[in-house]
Formats: structure tokens, C-alpha cells, sequence
């Protein structure tokens, strides 16, 4: 649980959440704190990392086949210019379609870039709500913890974990007696890797990562590489 602890703060000063009387204090605790540093330094990594891992999503068809069918629909009739200027009205109205088809794009991603970099901040935040109040356990079978809120929000936390082969993912599971449930996808890597958890984490619980195919699936099928029993705080 958060007892105040300088340590706590890691996660917000990364993202620049802090200000103030308490940017300051932690800023002079951190020159002096090796395990802050190499905190700060994580939670950078992994933020970077999810700003760009992200697919943006197909330009919509529609779009291009609007704009070339009213370009093709032009008569092709020649502008009345002097010969040596002579061009086709059917060539000018596709070249504007070319124009207006590449700011129809760069509109429609940067639309999407905008909505996923809030997305992204919405995402940070949350994880930081996590982080900065929870009780840790850690897991068996490698370098990694599952960290539970109060609110029972939870975050896998994985140390080096090799990088998912192509065509497979790391997917973590909340077991609850006989009843598993996936709980979210991620790759692994060099580095400390975080992923927070799509389902609650009640007392009890046992949160599991195992090795499964792209894409994640319902139920299990691959050995259980990672693995932690929530007790009572």
C-alpha cells in the first residue's frame, strides 16, 4: 500500500504528474536514490514504449473511392488555354483528386493519432492510480509481481521476460477457483514491462501469464511461466 514513501512517486514524476512543493522534494530525494532512478527510468521506457506501440487504424475505403469516382466523373474536355498550355480537365481533376485524397489521409490519421494519444494518457494514468496504492506479490517462475488496488485494479509487473516469438503473446489470466478468465495481452521484452489487467483481482485470486498464440484465447494452452496468489494485504 502507498505509506507515503518518496518510492510511491516514480510512477506520476515520469509522466511529469507532479508539481510544486512535492516536484521539489522528490526531485531532491531522486539524487540521492539509486532504486528511484532506475524506477523512473522503467516507467520512461515502457511509456515510450506504448506511444508507439500502436497500429493505426485502415484509412477508410470510402474516403479514396469517393474522391477518385467524382474525379473520374470530370468531362474530359481540353481547357481553353494556349497550345503550349493545353491540358486535359479530366488530368487536373484527378491531380486534385491525388491532392485531396493525401489530405483526406493525413486528416483521418492525425483524427486517429490525437484520439489515441489521449487514450494513451487515460491509459498512464490509470496505471499510476495502481501503482502508487496497491500491495505487491510477487511471482513465481521469473522477475515479476502482481501489484492489486484496493479498488481490486491490478498490474503485472514482468523483468526481462524474453520477447514473444512471431505469431505468439504473453496473456495473463485471473484464476478464481475453477473459474480462469484472460486478462489482458502483452509481448515481453528486455526491461520491466507493465500490464495492467482487463479483470478485478479479489483476495485470493491467482493471477497466471502463459506463453499463447497472437491474438490471445478464451482458455489457457500453454504451461503457466508466471504466477501469484493474492493474499490479504
Amino acid at each position: 500500500m502507498n505509506d507515503g514513501s518518496p518510492h510511491e512517486l516514480s510512477a506520476a514524476y515520469a509522466l511529469d504528474a507532479l508539481d510544486g512543493d512535492e516536484l521539489r522534494a522528490y526531485e531532491a530525494h531522486l539524487a540521492c536514490c539509486e532504486r528511484c532512478r532506475q524506477d523512473v527510468a522503467s516507467f520512461r521506457a515502457t511509456t515510450g514504449a506504448l506511444a508507439y506501440d500502436v497500429d493505426l487504424p485502415a484509412v477508410p475505403e470510402t474516403l479514396e473511392r469517393r474522391i477518385l469516382e467524382s474525379a473520374r466523373a470530370e468531362r474530359p474536355n481540353v481547357v481553353p488555354l494556349p497550345w503550349r498550355w493545353a491540358i486535359p480537365a479530366a488530368a487536373l481533376g484527378i491531380a486534385s483528386a491525388a491532392a485531396a485524397i493525401v489530405l483526406g489521409i493525413w486528416a483521418v490519421h492525425l483524427s486517429n493519432s490525437v484520439d489515441q494519444q489521449k487514450e494513451l494518457r487515460k491509459d498512464q494514468k490509470s496505471l499510476i492510480d495502481v501503482l502508487s496504492d496497491c500491495a505487491r506479490t510477487p511471482m513465481n517462475g521469473g522477475s515479476g509481481a502482481v501489484c492489486v488496488a484496493p479498488t481490486k485494479q491490478a498490474v503485472v509487473i514482468a523483468d526481462n521476460l524474453s520477447p514473444a516469438s512471431p505469431g505468439k503473446t504473453y496473456e495473463a489470466w485471473v484464476i478464481t477457483g475453477k473459474r480462469v478468465k484472460p486478462a489482458g495481452l502483452f509481448r515481453g521484452g528486455a526491461g520491466r514491462r507493465y500490464l495492467q489487467l482487463t479483470k478485478p483481482v479479489p483476495v485470493g485470486a491467482t493471477v497466471a501469464v502463459t506463453l499463447e498464440k497472437r491474438g490471445g484465447v478464451p482458455a489457457p494452452t500453454g504451461a503457466i511461466l508466471l504466477k501469484a496468489k493474492v493474499a490479504p494485504s
